[in-house]
């Protein structure tokens, strides 16, 4: 082996890899975007109080208001009153987004007194486990230290006057960490396979004359990108049964196949097929537009509620991810496959379609079949 010739060939190795946006992006610039997304969403953890949603069936009575007080002033939740139907709670929960809750039930002060217990019914969110380990340790510690206080005459064993039900889960207690995941792994393969394949359809047909092929048959720019989101729309339709039926029949799901997830898996392929169309229009090359492609394509995926609840991240982070298209679609599939909340899951459809339409708009209005020279 001759150094030379080595040292020739490493010098071609590190020019063509220099010269290869995606490969530097892939080894340089993603390493430190999942660093920094997954430091913003976790760094908060035990420094911030996770929301605790409380329905006091007690009337606020004293106790029930010192008791929550106590629980206020810990560090791990911060407590905020509503007035729901109890059995209405745990749809409630999930319909507006809370990953805990809690009812305290009526006679919590009259049982204290007469050193009776007293069940809190806890609901957390199992795709929550921070908020769910957080809400349940403020608990039992607040109640261990009531229970300490509370009197018991001369008797050496008391019962403890507070204590915890049986976990339940918000939306309905027979809910499981699968029937969350689901709408968010049908947001998945709706944001990634059309996002990737027209990014490098968009830039590679340019590249390689295909558009200008094309431009000579009496085929419209329009009716191009219009069958390509039918085909994604079809596309998800069968990625959405493969979901739902491997959660189903493989891991016991519970969630609620009806009309209402139609217009996400129309509306949802028919933005990003369009943003994807968008992305690869305004790149030069096939590398400059897969490493666009990436840039817009993997904040969504972490921060729309994909894998991680977004209640659970900490307030400026969880703007940025209600500014995304993909939030409101995985939003809305919750909605109405989980939470039967037909009002909400509209309004993130109108959102998503207001937001297709002007991207649909700007990439048939940029695509070109000729490139301006």
């Amino acid at each position: 082996m001759k150094p030379a010739r080595i040292g020739a060939d490493l010098r071609v190795v590190v020019r063509s890899y220099t010269r290869n946006p995606v490969a530097l992006f892939f080894s340089l610039i993603f390493p430190i975007i999942l660093i920094g997304l997954f430091g913003l969403i976790f760094s908060t953890i035990g420094s911030t109080s996770t929301t605790l949603i409380v329905l006091n069936e007690d009337h606020d009575s004293p106790y029930s208001q010192e008791f929550l007080s106590a629980l206020d002033n810990t560090t791990l939740v911060s407590v905020q009153p509503v007035n729901v139907t109890p059995s209405d709670f745990g749809t409630w929960l999930g319909q507006n987004g809370y990953s805990a809750g809690m009812i305290i039930p009526d006679g919590f002060e009259a049982n204290a007194t007469n050193n009776s217990t007293t069940n809190l019914t806890l609901f957390v969110n199992p795709e929550d486990a921070t908020a769910e380990g957080e809400v349940v340790s403020a608990v039992q510690g607040v109640a261990a230290s009531f229970n300490l206080e509370a009197k018991c005459g001369h008797a050496t064993d008391c019962a403890p006057v507070i204590a915890l039900a049986p976990l339940h889960n918000v939306g309905r207690p027979i809910y499981t960490y699968i029937d969350y995941l689901i709408p968010g792994l049908i947001g998945f393969s709706i944001l990634t396979s059309p996002m990737f394949s027209l990014v490098e359809i968009s830039s590679s047909y340019r590249k390689q004359g295909i558009f200008r092929q094309l431009s000579l048959t009496p085929l419209t720019r329009g009716e191009w990108l219009t069958a390509r989101v039918v085909w994604y729309i079809l596309l998800t339709f069968v990625a959405a049964l493969i979901v739902i039926g491997t959660g189903v029949y493989a891991f016991g799901a519970h969630v609620t196949l009806t009309l209402g997830m139609v217009p996400f898996l129309v509306v949802g392929p028919f933005f990003f097929v369009s943003l994807g169309m968008l992305c690869g229009t305004v790149s030069k090359t096939p590398e400059a537009a897969a490493l666009i492609g990436n840039i817009v394509t993997f904040p969504m995926m972490f921060l729309s509620g994909t894998f991680f609840q977004v209640s659970s991240f900490p307030p400026d982070l969880a703007a940025v991810a209600h500014a995304m298209p993909l939030y409101y679609v995985i939003d809305g599939m919750n909605q109405v496959m989980l939470f039967q909340n037909p009002g909400r899951a509209l309004s993130d459809l109108l959102i998503v379609l207001a937001a297709s339409i002007v991207v649909f708009a700007l990439a048939v209005r940029l695509f070109q079949w000729r490139e301006e020279r």
